[in-house]
């Protein structure tokens, strides 16, 4: 082998701790075909690598790290990249752009105008990137990480120019038609003078066109700027020739078909460019979200810094009409903050210290400081900018039929051309100027522009308008699998339920209630138990203050005891009170034995030899949860629960909300399990969780769902991101995806009957009913295009059915309510805390109220 054939690259591991790492990594590099040499330095955490590279690529390196169960660090750019008309520019981008050595996977959509590249940071740079796009004949305009308005402003002015360029064509070739109706004895001279006025602004129009033509006949590669330049040409020249008599003669003038086919072109490609200009609007919008400047507070001074100067620690000062620059917690101060651009939460919501507040969201009202908790790359805006564009730049399996269609589209084109030009001049006898025109209306007609956007527009504007809606999708190919899903399942704790135990009821069997809580608060004031702090805020809720506890004890796994008043109080589980051979009346044990049958944590509290009651605390199940359910119904999607906890309390739970199928005392591990046998039955899977433990089960669904309220870990899982803790966003969010896929069906739909029925008609099938001018297949062509994004685009206005059920902002405009809890006056347009029940809506001043109302509603409504 010779030494021009050996390359070496050095790649970054990640994930190495050990030795037999790094040997397990050097292992798989080295078995694979064409690597010469491996070697792996764990202190530095690098792999140097010898290969051949007419064996293996880059590309195969990464995969055998990965194999290894480790991951090469590869820089990932996202290039906007101008000039790009079709599917096949798409395919030339994508080769010219794969051809470099150190990149690794290259997706080009032509919807967004934008290349998404993987690459090797040590074999090349965004500069190498750039030379290639250029070489290919397509224009770079910068990386999204760039200054957003560089690559505008050019594109813009681009447009304006190609606009003005378009009006002057369309011009000269009405003049040139009028010329063929001017009375002359001299044909030759009115020939002669169109020939002067064309050639100029001919190639001046579609200078792009033919620029472009030119770059990838270099290249090897046939795509529709080949197909358009052709057909040009082939008007241009057979009117040349027949003007100065060569082979040809008069019959063959296309002057006029020529200057207004490039003028028709080059108006759908302005069209298409203004469209799609569009379809990526969701990702500007949040690009500018972010402030440029920050009011710091360092060394009690106030100062005003550059947004990517904030670190983590900075106390950061926020006023009404602000944007808040970076992530955070409030150390001091209140506001209701608008998070709408970033959640889909309708409403303001209230913030005081302890709350996190989002970077991008707007101040409405109130003054508060808070200090950063997250910057830079790291703030929900970032990452939901970032999973945004991955998930743009992807490509769903619905995908592969405009892929392969178009791989053959234009041989099969150029084809029919040829064939139907012999056929009628050849076979039927027609005349060389009807045959040429046969000729050039099918190579411009045709066009696999349509096909080629079909998807990724759909793709684009869907995911972006759920971004908006607080719908992270993750992947394209997310939408065709959450189309298909017939079952949900859903964790318990934290998802179905609020994951915090709240007081349901207080049974007093002395008459007494408040002294029974007394009592329980009392003892619980001085626990650090988890149940403690429920009693506690029920407490408090009465208006019940703790006594004064004397011999606290704190018995493990039991209960407590302690002398209030001079008489000695327990508080425990039923075996522990009870195995101190306390009386307990037959009705007393029937009423606790109902409450474990609800699926209750009961407590029972005595005082000397009497037992007082019993209290009786759940996990408080969340107000959407019900309503989720039976939407998801109502889609054909049959809903199941997989919990740890026990038979008794899962079922209780799950016949509150509707769902019949239960899975518990499952324990972490085993929810991975559960979901693959459901999955066994020939059911597509989603499963929707938040929590560490929910990662193995999310990420072996068909489609995994986390809640915004979830873990890091759940959310890096999960194929879907809610952001905001809101179960009538899963139901939407499978809407979402639905639509899309349908409205990808459209598209598809429309891209292959342009093509069915236009290609014949140009070809002359209808003749003499129709014929179908060159100029006509050029305007249809551009509608094709436009008629796809323009169905894309209608999914920007596209709300789920799930979100109606949500409280809309302005709903009740300046009508105080009253708190049914507490009788205070709140206002409905700016209310936090806001249950439904029996079809009518209450609103509440704060969480205390809003608990104790979803605790026992019936209590408050007079």
């Amino acid at each position: 082998m010779g030494e021009e054939k050996k390359k070496e690259i050095e790649l970054q591991i990640t994930g190495m701790h050990c030795a037999t790492c790094a040997l397990t990594v050097e292992k798989s590099l080295s078995s694979t075909p064409g690597v010469l040499a491996s070697s792996v330095n764990l202190a530095t955490g690098k792999a140097r690598v010898s290969y051949d590279p007419s064996y293996a690529s880059l590309s195969d390196l990464t995969k055998a790290v990965e194999k290894s169960g480790f991951k090469v660090a590869l820089e990932k750019v996202v290039v906007r990249v101008g000039g790009m008309t079709c599917a096949s520019c798409v395919q030339t981008v994508t080769r010219a752009l794969t051809a470099l050595d150190g990149v690794v996977s290259v997706t080009v959509n032509l919807a967004t105008e934008r290349a998404y590249i993987s690459y090797n940071p040590s074999r090349i740079d965004v500069r190498k990137i750039r030379d290639a796009i250029q070489s290919a004949g397509y224009q770079y305009l910068g990386t999204d990480r760039d200054e957003m308005n560089e690559g505008e402003i050019i594109q813009e002015r681009e447009l304006k120019s190609q606009l003005f360029k378009i009006i002057i064509g369309f011009a000269f070739s009405f003049i040139i038609m009028g010329m063929m109706y001017i009375p002359a004895h001299d044909m030759h001279l009115v020939s002669f003078l169109q020939c002067i006025v064309t050639t100029p602004v001919l190639f001046w129009l579609g200078k792009p066109i033919f620029q472009a033509a030119i770059s990838a006949l270099r290249l090897k590669t046939l795509n529709m700027d080949v197909m358009y330049a052709m057909g040009i040409s082939v008007a241009y020249l057979a009117s040349v020739l027949g003007t100065f008599s060569i082979i040809l003669d008069m019959s063959t003038l296309f002057y006029e078909t020529a200057l207004m086919l490039t003028a028709f072109l080059s108006l759908g490609r302005y069209l298409e460019a203004r469209a799609k200009g569009r379809t990526s609007s969701a990702i500007a919008s949040l690009i500018g979200l972010q402030p440029d400047t920050a009011s710091v507070i360092r060394n009690g001074t106030e100062k005003q810094i550059p947004v990517q100067d904030v670190i983590i620690g900075d106390i950061i000062r926020m006023r009404p009409g602000e944007r808040i620059p970076v992530d955070g917690v409030i150390v001091s101060g209140s506001s209701y903050v608008d998070e709408s651009m970033v959640t889909g939460e309708p409403l303001a919501v209230f913030r005081e210290p302890g709350h996190e507040v989002i970077g991008g969201t707007l101040v409405i009202t109130g003054t508060c400081t808070y200090e950063a908790t997250r910057v830079g790359s790291d703030t929900m805006l970032a990452r939901i900018i970032r999973l945004v564009e991955e998930a743009q730049g992807s490509r769903p399996p619905v995908q592969r039929i405009a892929d392969s269609a178009v791989a053959w589209f234009i041989p099969f084109v150029l084809t029919i051309a040829i064939v139907s030009f012999l056929y009628w001049y050849g076979i039927r006898g027609m005349d060389l100027r009807f045959s040429l025109q046969t000729l050039i209306a099918v190579l411009v007609v045709a066009c696999p522009c349509a096909l080629g956007l079909a998807t990724p527009t759909a793709v684009t504007v869907g995911i972006g308008r759920g971004a908006e809606l607080g719908i992270l999708i993750r992947n394209g190919s997310v939408l065709e699998i959450a189309d298909t899903i017939n079952v949900a399942l859903f964790d318990k704790t934290g998802t179905i339920t609020r994951g915090k135990p709240v007081v349901t009821d207080v049974d007093s069997f002395t008459g007494n209630p408040n002294l029974l809580l007394s009592m329980a608060a009392s003892l619980e004031f001085l626990s650090d138990h988890p149940l403690s702090s429920a009693i506690l805020e029920k407490a408090q809720q009465e208006g019940i203050e703790p006594a004064e506890v004397s011999s606290f004890q704190t018995i493990t796994g039991s209960g407590l005891t302690g002398m209030i008043s001079g008489g000695i109080v327990r508080l425990g589980a039923p075996e522990f009170i009870l195995s101190q051979n306390l009386p307990i009346k037959p009705e007393e044990a029937e009423l606790l034995s109902k409450r474990e049958k609800e699926g209750k944590t009961t407590i029972l509290v005595s005082r000397d030899e009497r037992i007082l009651g019993i209290i009786s605390l759940a996990d408080q199940i969340k107000s959407d949860a019900s309503l989720c359910v039976r939407l998801l119904k109502e889609m054909g999607i049959r809903s199941g629960m997989v919990t740890g906890d026990n038979h008794i309390t899962a079922r209780a739970v799950a016949s509150m909300v509707g769902i019949h199928d239960i899975h518990a005392r499952i324990l972490p591990e085993g929810k991975e399990e559960e979901v693959a046998k459901v999955q066994k039955d020939g059911n597509v899977v989603a499963f929707i969780g938040d929590g560490l433990n929910d990662a193995p089960a999310l990420a072996r669904a068909d489609t995994g769902i986390a809640i915004g309220s979830g873990t890091d870990v759940a959310i890096e899982s999960a194929d879907i991101v809610l952001v905001r803790d809101s179960l009538i966003h899963i139901p939407a969010s499978l809407q979402l995806a639905r639509k899309v896929m349908g409205r990808i069906r459209l598209n598809l739909f429309w891209a292959f009957a342009y093509n069915s029925i236009l290609i014949p008609l140009a070809a002359g099938i209808l003749y003499p009913a129709i014929q179908f001018r060159p100029e006509y297949g050029a305007l249809a062509m551009a509608l094709s295009s436009v008629t796809v994004i323009t169905l894309s685009l209608l999914l920007k206005r596209y709300t789920p059915p799930a979100l109606d059920h949500e409280k809309k902002p302005g709903m009740h405009i300046d009508m105080p309510e009253i708190d049914p809890v507490c009788g205070m006056s709140v206002q409905s347009e700016t209310a936090e805390f806001i249950s439904e029940y029996q079809g009518k809506t209450y609103y509440f001043c704060n969480k205390g109220c809003k608990d104790a109302f979803d605790t026992d509603p019936d209590r408050y409504i007079k």
